[in-house]
C-alpha cells in the first residue's frame, strides 16, 4: 500500500500498520496507512524507504502513528493502549559487554520513549520477531508485545520524525496456538482503535 500523509489539525500524519487483517472497516474510513508487512525487518525496511522518499521531496510527516494489535498478560483483552516506550527483545550483545536490548555502537536507550498526546492508558511495549505465548511472557520486561514498533521507531529516529503508538490487545492470557486466536478480537479492536484515532485532532490542536 502506497504511503500517504493525512492532515489532522494542520499536522501531516503518516499512519503505519503491519497487516491487512488489522485494518478493518472503521480504520479504513479514517485513513490509508503505510502497510509494512509483519516483523521488525519488514517494518524497518518499508518505513525507512517511505521516509527516505518523503525526505527527498520535503514532505516528511510531522508525526507517525504506528498502530495495530499486541499481546499482553497485563493489559486487558480488547483494550486500546498508548505506547509509553518501546524496547527490542531480540537484541542481546551482553556477551560483549553491551546492555541487553541496546544495539552495539548505536546510541539508543533500552526503552525508547514515544510521544503520548492522548489522555488514555499507556504501557511499555516490547518488539521482537517472535509470536509470544504461554510462559514466554515471564521473560519479557514490558507490559505488552508486538513485532514492528521498535523498527518503526528506529526509522523515525533516522529522519527525526516523532512517533506515537496505539495497540489493541488481541491475545495474551492462556496459550496462543493458532492464527484464529489472534484474529478473534481484531474486529472489535478495529472499532476501538478508530475511536482512539478520533481523539487525535483535539490532542494535536494543542501542539506536539
Amino acid at each position: 500500500m502506497m504511503a500517504g500523509c493525512e492532515t489532522v489539525s494542520g499536522k501531516r500524519l503518516l499512519f503505519v500498520m503491519a497487516a491487512d487483517a488489522e485494518y478493518g472497516a472503521h480504520l479504513r474510513a479514517r485513513f490509508t496507512p503505510l502497510m509494512t508487512g509483519v516483523g521488525p525487518v519488514e517494518a524497518a525496511l518499508a518505513t525507512g524507504i517511505a521516509l527516505h522518499d518523503m525526505a527527498r521531496t520535503n514532505t516528511l510527516p510531522d508525526l507517525i502513528v504506528c498502530l495495530g494489535s499486541a499481546g499482553s498478560r497485563i493489559c486487558g483483552l480488547g483494550e486500546v493502549v498508548q505506547v509509553a516506550s518501546v524496547s527490542w527483545r531480540d537484541m542481546d550483545a551482553s556477551r560483549l559487554g553491551f546492555t541487553k536490548g541496546v544495539t552495539p555502537f548505536v546510541d539508543h536507550p533500552v526503552d525508547v520513549p514515544l510521544l503520548m498526546p492522548l489522555a488514555v492508558q499507556s504501557a511499555r511495549l516490547s518488539t521482537g520477531a517472535n509470536i509470544v505465548g504461554g510462559e514466554e511472557y515471564a521473560a519479557i520486561d514490558a507490559d505488552m508485545v508486538d513485532m514492528e514498533t521498535f523498527a518503526v521507531a528506529r526509522a523515525c529516529a533516522r529522519f527525526d520524525v516523532p512517533l506515537m503508538g496505539l495497540r489493541g490487545i488481541s491475545d495474551g492470557p492462556g496459550e496462543l496456538a493458532h492464527i484464529h486466536g489472534w484474529m478473534e478480537l481484531l474486529e472489535l479492536l478495529d472499532e476501538r482503535l478508530a475511536a482512539a484515532v478520533d481523539l487525535l485532532p483535539a490532542a494535536l490542536a494543542k501542539g506536539l
